[in-house]
């Protein structure tokens, strides 16, 4: 991977989504994908990386 932020690629941030979600840090993880799903020319393909990757905010079940 690249140091420089405008050199990474939509499958640099999609890769690093996942690392996200193994750790553990789905906010991260929703953030990375965002941006991989804005640097993917394909509406159907960034619609698949977002529904991957949900806002855990909004899909967070409460415990009693």
């Amino acid at each position: 991977m690249t140091r420089d932020p405008a050199g990474l690629t939509a499958a640099d941030y999609l890769d690093s989504a996942r690392e996200m979600t193994t750790a553990g840090r789905p906010y991260l993880a929703h953030l990375l994908a965002e941006e991989a799903a804005r640097l993917t020319a394909d509406p159907a393909t960034a619609a698949s990386i977002r529904a991957s990757f949900p806002d855990p905010a909004t899909t967070r079940k409460e415990t009693d």
